[in-house]
């Protein structure tokens, strides 16, 4: 065998089998990529909304952990609290929206999808969010405003019957 035989052998053997592996290891990562930024994604997210949670502690006073609203009457003030805190949730929702929501999910996006949907909807069960909604989706994505007024106006229909 002459050196250019050993050179041809040599690019078939690697055409043959590294070009191969190589793809199929690009491949693997990419993938592992795509995983992890999904999960950063949703670690942010979650993050945002725990943040979101220690402003409802700290404005306790408007009561907005329970599943209803307060019957009691709120000021002018504690209204344009509950306003902004809602204000900052719808923001965190359509966020989570642009970022996870797709129309064909994988299992992994799916599940990290569910969690924000059970959100809206914990959210939307209250009558002073759906009230909200109107004025806090003004100029949102329309895609997102779609979405949460379904999920909204299912949650109204709910607490109807």
């Amino acid at each position: 065998m002459n050196w250019i035989q050993v050179v041809e052998f040599s690019f078939y053997l690697v055409e043959t089998f590294a070009l191969p592996f190589a793809i199929l290891v690009f491949v693997i990562e990419r993938r592992k990529e795509r995983f992890v930024n999904e999960e950063e994604i949703y670690q942010r997210l979650s993050d945002e909304y725990t943040s979101f949670l220690r402003l409802v502690l700290d404005n306790s006073d408007l009561q907005l952990l329970r599943k209803s609203a307060p019957l009691e009457q709120l000021s002018e003030e504690q209204m344009e609290r509950k306003l902004a805190l809602f204000g900052i949730l719808v923001s965190i929702f359509e966020r989570a929206y642009i970022l996870v929501y797709e129309e064909r999910m994988t299992k992994q996006t799916r599940r990290l999808w569910s969690s924000w949907e059970d959100y809206m909807r914990e959210w939307c069960r209250r009558a002073d969010f759906r009230h909200a909604l109107q004025e806090l989706l003004e100029g949102e994505d329309p895609d997102f405003r779609a979405h949460i007024e379904r999920i909204a106006e299912a949650a109204e229909i709910g607490s109807r019957g």
